[in-house]
C-alpha cells in the first residue's frame, strides 16, 4: 500500500511542477497546452461549418474531448485539494464544455457554448503566469480580459443564432449571416436586412444590444482608463495607485511601489 501512495505523491508533485512551476520545462509545457487550447478554440468557432463532415468531425470532436478530460484531471491532481478546485466557476464551465463534446447527440444545441473555453483560458492564472508574465496585473491584462469577454460574447451569440434560427427563417442562411446579425445588433447599427422573427427574436436582439454594448464600453474604458499600477495597500487594501504615488489615496499610508525606472 505504501508504494502506490508514494507513486501518487510523485505524480502530484510532477504535475504541480509542470502546471505551477517556473522551470524552463514547466514553461514550455504550459506554452504547448495553451497553443493546443487556442487550436481547440479555433475548432469550436469553425465547428458549425464542419458539422456536415460526418465521421471526420466526430473523430476530431472526441479527440478534443480526450485532451480536455486529461487536462482537467491533471489540473485537479496538481491542485491538491479537489473540493476547493471543484468550487471554481471556471472549472464548471470547462466541465460543461467537456460534456458537450462527450455527448454531442444529446447536447448538440448547446455546442455554441464551447466557445466559453476562450473566456476561461484568458481569465485563468495559468495563462497569465505563462504567456503574459510581464503583463500580469497590468493594464494590458485588463484590456485583454475585456477583449476576450467581448469576443466570447460575439461567438456565443452567433452560435446560438445559427443553431436556433438559420435555415428556418428568410435572410438567415448560414454562419456568416448569424455573425453579421450579431455584430450589427451589438453595434446597434441595425441595417434591417437580417432580423430575427417573433417575440423571442426581438428579446434576443435587445439582449445582444444591451450585453454587447456593455462589454464594448468596458473594453473602451479599459483602453482609455488612466494608467494605474496594482499594488495592494497593506492597510486599507486599495489595489490601484498612480505609478508615482507615495501615499495611499484612501488611507494615507506611505507606499513602496516597485519601480524599474532609473
Amino acid at each position: 500500500m505504501a508504494e502506490p501512495a508514494r507513486e501518487d505523491l510523485r505524480l502530484r508533485a510532477r504535475l504541480r511542477a509542470l502546471y505551477h512551476g517556473a522551470s524552463p520545462t514547466a514553461v514550455r509545457f504550459r506554452y504547448a497546452v495553451i497553443l493546443i487550447d487556442l487550436a481547440i478554440i479555433a475548432f469550436f468557432i469553425a465547428a458549425p461549418l464542419m458539422q456536415h463532415h460526418g465521421v471526420t468531425f466526430y473523430l476530431i470532436d472526441y479527440g478534443v474531448a480526450l485532451f480536455l478530460a486529461l487536462d482537467l484531471a491533471a489540473r485537479a491532481v496538481a491542485h491538491g485539494d479537489f473540493k476547493s478546485w471543484l468550487k471554481k466557476p471556471i472549472v464548471w464551465l470547462d466541465l460543461f464544455v467537456l460534456a458537450t463534446l462527450l455527448f454531442p447527440a444529446w447536447l448538440f444545441n448547446f455546442g455554441f457554448l464551447r466557445v466559453l473555453r476562450l473566456w476561461t483560458l484568458v481569465h485563468s492564472e495559468f495563462f497569465w503566469r505563462t504567456v503574459a508574465r510581464r503583463y500580469d496585473d497590468t493594464r494590458i491584462e485588463d484590456i485583454t480580459r475585456a477583449a476576450s469577454s467581448l469576443a466570447t460574447f460575439v461567438f456565443v451569440v452567433t452560435g446560438f443564432v445559427y443553431t436556433s434560427f438559420v435555415g428556418r427563417h428568410e435572410g438567415l442562411n448560414g454562419y456568416v449571416d448569424a455573425l453579421y446579425f450579431t455584430v450589427t445588433s451589438l453595434t446597434t447599427t441595425g441595417y434591417g436586412d437580417v432580423t430575427l422573427p417573433g417575440v423571442w427574436g426581438k428579446l434576443l436582439s435587445m439582449a445582444v444590444m444591451l450585453g454587447g454594448v456593455s462589454l464594448f464600453i468596458g473594453l473602451i474604458q479599459s483602453i482609455l482608463r488612466p494608467h494605474k499600477v496594482i499594488h495592494p495597500c497593506p492597510c486599507c487594501g486599495l489595489r490601484r495607485h498612480d505609478p508615482d504615488a507615495v501615499h495611499c489615496k484612501a488611507c494615507g499610508l506611505v507606499l513602496n511601489i516597485p519601480d524599474d525606472g532609473l
